[in-house]
């Protein structure tokens, strides 16, 4: 009898594989918003913060493929489909190494941001099959930890490869640890009835733990029918609203620190790796005080709201980063921040698992990520557009804000398995695209915007950035994509 067999652990090694996913995924996401803070690399690749801002806001433009990369996954399968992603993602990071303007950093950054869609999605699915309901907060939090442990793992290997060579080896670095990846992944993944090494009492406590709302029923993912439902949007609204936190922290902190607290690149390495830290001890918080209070009598989906909810109270503490006069003093209200950004994040990533059906999971992840990316997307660019303007206390306060309102959100709309489930709507995306495109058009209407425009003046007449115009057309098609999922709705009612 083998190792696994006997331990009847493979479930936890399984899931410690993809936190190493997670980590690499991550570092190599992160390695420019190191990279980018330095001055050799200024001086290699010059570009404004505004064009910045459109480096990383076509990654998010493009991370939010997620729908397709999901439903990619549910297709070929997860072992095959993450080994080609994941190699996607070596070769793409080692092409960053050989750039020397920023529009070809901008087209690199948008066929990553499609590779690695894959990060939550991926996953999500790996805690779906391999675990009981009871471990998959858990789950969830421990392969989440990758998220910030890659970044944080970003500064010091950037540091070093500049000390020792120069910016362009830490993307070689990065690009070679997920090659390195790809080799594990495919050495060891397998689905629980598959695997020949799983012992028939753990794949009975993983089969016995799953609920009966979950199971496949071996359809396609119907996603006119999944963007239809409220559960989904009880989870995609709150990662809108929430997302934008990490973002800030994964491809500003550095600038902010060295910009405006006046932190020198040894400082940066030690300084960037804190909040990362606290994010991932969050990670592992959220997860364990679900669990807790479940075990006092309160329903699981219950007990990740609450769980969500004090995170977001602790997220308040972003509000006051600006306004403090010590750099330590921010650092450590930046690292509540992520602590609680990470309890709070993983418990609505888990979320999808605990209300959709097992081949549903990835699409809905996936959907669920280009609405978080969407957030992360506008918020980038709004900082890139008015921080030399008004610098970087508003968007702090924002941030301490917006997870209040996707708390509230979360307990509006997601309803437990058993209750009610209400009818089939398309009034949530028509409403959240009307706010999009109108919002949009209003704030080029004002004087806040960087290039005004007036009210009934075409985008194309104005200088706004193509991404701008991109998220405008987007709120547009969400809104008209809405008003077919309530047509078809109500064709479905009246057959």
């Amino acid at each position: 009898m083998g190792f696994w067999q006997r331990t009847r652990a493979l479930r936890w090694w399984i899931i410690a594989i993809v936190m190493l996913g997670t980590i690499v995924n991550y570092l190599v996401r992160q390695t420019l918003g190191v990279v980018v803070a330095t001055e050799s690399f200024q001086a290699d690749v010059p570009m404004t913060k505004e064009q910045y801002s459109w480096v990383t806001g076509v990654f998010q433009a493009f991370i939010m493929l997620q729908p397709v990369v999901g439903y990619i996954l549910d297709r070929i399968g997860l072992r095959n489909g993450m080994a080609i992603f994941a190699t996607a993602w070596a070769l793409l990071t080692f092409a960053h190494g050989w750039v020397t303007s920023w529009q070809g950093l901008a087209v690199l950054r948008g066929a990553l941001g499609f590779a690695e869609g894959t990060s939550h999605t991926a996953g999500l699915k790996v805690v779906s099959e391999w675990f009981p309901a009871r471990e998959r907060g858990m789950a969830g939090g421990i392969y989440n930890l990758g998220a910030s442990a890659g970044i944080a793992l970003a500064g010091p290997i950037v540091a070093m490869a500049i000390v020792w060579w120069n910016w362009r080896a830490a993307f070689y670095v990065a690009g070679g640890l997920a090659l390195l990846w790809v080799v594990l992944w495919l050495l060891y993944y397998r689905t629980p009835e598959e695997h020949p090494t799983v012992s028939p009492e753990e794949l009975a406590l993983i089969r016995s733990g799953q609920e009966a709302h979950v199971q496949t029923t071996g359809e396609k993912p119907r996603v006119l029918s999944l963007l239809g439902r409220r559960n989904f949007w009880g989870i995609a609204l709150p990662r809108f609203l929430a997302d934008p936190t990490w973002a800030t922290l994964t491809f500003w902190l550095p600038l902010y620190l060295s910009e405006v607290r006046g932190f020198n690149l040894g400082e940066l390495a030690i300084a960037v790796v804190l909040p990362f830290v606290a994010a991932d001890i969050g990670c592992l918080f959220g997860p364990a005080l679900a669990l807790w209070l479940e075990r006092r009598g309160i329903a699981l989906i219950d007990a990740r709201r609450w769980t969500f909810t004090i995170g977001a109270l602790m997220m308040t503490s972003m509000i006051f980063v600006g306004g403090v006069t010590s750099p330590y003093t921010a650092v450590a209200l930046l690292s509540i921040g992520a602590f609680a950004h990470q309890m709070l994040s993983v418990t609505c990533l888990t979320m999808a698992s605990d209300l959709f059906r097992k081949n549903e999971v990835g699409t809905v992840a996936g959907m669920a990520g280009t609405m978080a990316n969407l957030g992360v997307l506008i918020f980038t660019l709004l900082i890139g557009a008015l921080v030399v303007r008004i610098g970087y206390d508003p968007f702090f306060i924002a941030l301490g804000v917006l997870d209040l309102i996707a708390a509230a959100l979360l307990w509006t709309l997601v309803r437990k398995p058993g209750e009610d489930q209400g009818r089939e709507s398309g009034w949530i995306p028509i409403l959240l695209g009307a706010i999009l495109a109108g919002g949009l058009t209003l704030f080029y209407a004002t004087s806040a915007a960087p290039a005004p425009c007036a009210l009934f003046t075409s985008f194309s007449a104005c200088d706004v950035p193509i991404a701008m115009r991109g998220i405008w057309g987007f709120g547009l098609a969400l809104a008209l994509f809405g008003i077919v999922i309530e047509i078809r709705a109500r064709r479905n009612r009246a057959a």
